[in-house]
């Protein structure tokens, strides 16, 4: 899959905006919040591109900004200066256009799978069959068709966890963005879910922007990882992660990107 290399940028690696701009570009992004009388710097020029059907994974040492970041994207914070864009519309609140999944389920108890799945179609202009079908194709898409009439106290955390992801995906969303929505369940469950959740992107063609402090997971899942350095939350550099799927962590290749990801980030080999 192309690399965001692959299209017009500056001399810094800064995407510009361009007629027909696809995926997610980060343009110069910074965010400084008052402090008790001293301002602080969180996020400084932070600027890179995630193109149309790409996944791409954030990581980085505590204090780098990545939960800031991630809600500049989602539209949940301004930023102090630059700009998110998807698919050319600079970013203003939240919007359709992204399907956010947080680490926490945010499932409502009192409705059903079904009816949580299709919680985000109510006020679209389908009609009522257009969104039985919607909910029909997102539980078959997750494997959780049977458990429809189920209730959230009754589901697993690792089902609880695929019930948010087709919710999100629900409303057909440009961009799938992804808060270390798998740090809540053990590591067996985990795993399962890194390979569902790439099997999900394989069927959809979405554009994943997924934010992780596990090196391991973020080779596993990414076409590139976005490495920030911290004091203030900048680039530090995009790996490329150049390793067929599946890929097996004993594969001397994927030990190379994980030891060069932790080098990065300081945590050594």
């Amino acid at each position: 899959m192309a690399g965001v290399n692959d299209g017009p940028m500056t001399a810094d690696g800064r995407t510009g905006a361009a007629a027909g701009e696809s995926g997610v570009v980060v343009d110069g992004v910074g965010k400084t919040y008052d402090g008790d009388g001293t301002p602080v710097r969180a996020l400084d020029d932070v600027s890179f591109g995630v193109e149309s059907g790409e996944f791409v994974c954030l990581v980085g040492p505590s204090g780098c900004g990545k939960t800031t970041l991630f809600r500049v994207i989602a539209g949940l914070t301004d930023a102090t200066d630059g700009e998110v864009r998807v698919a050319g519309t600079p970013v203003t609140g939240p919007t359709t256009d992204m399907g956010v999944v947080f680490q926490e389920y945010h499932l409502f108890p009192w409705l059903t799978v079904e009816e949580n799945v299709g919680f985000g179609l109510e006020r679209s202009d389908r009609s009522a069959a257009e969104r039985a079908e919607r909910v029909d194709e997102m539980l078959d898409l997750v494997g959780l068709s049977e458990f429809r009439e189920s209730y959230p106290k009754s589901l697993s955390g690792g089902m609880k966890q695929r019930v948010a992801i087709a919710r999100a995906l629900a409303v057909d969303p440009e961009l799938l963005l992804m808060d270390e929505p798998f740090g809540a369940v053990d590591a067996q469950t985990r795993e399962m879910l890194q390979r569902e959740l790439l099997d999900v992107w394989a069927s959809t063609g979405k554009t994943v922007l997924f934010v992780t402090h596990d090196v391991a997971e973020a080779v596993t899942l990414a076409d590139r990882i976005v490495v920030m350095a911290a004091e203030p939350g900048r680039v530090a550099e995009v790996v490329d992660v150049g390793v067929d799927r599946p890929r097996e962590r004993g594969d001397p290749a994927f030990g190379e990107h994980v030891a060069r990801v932790r080098e990065l980030i300081g945590a050594g080999p």
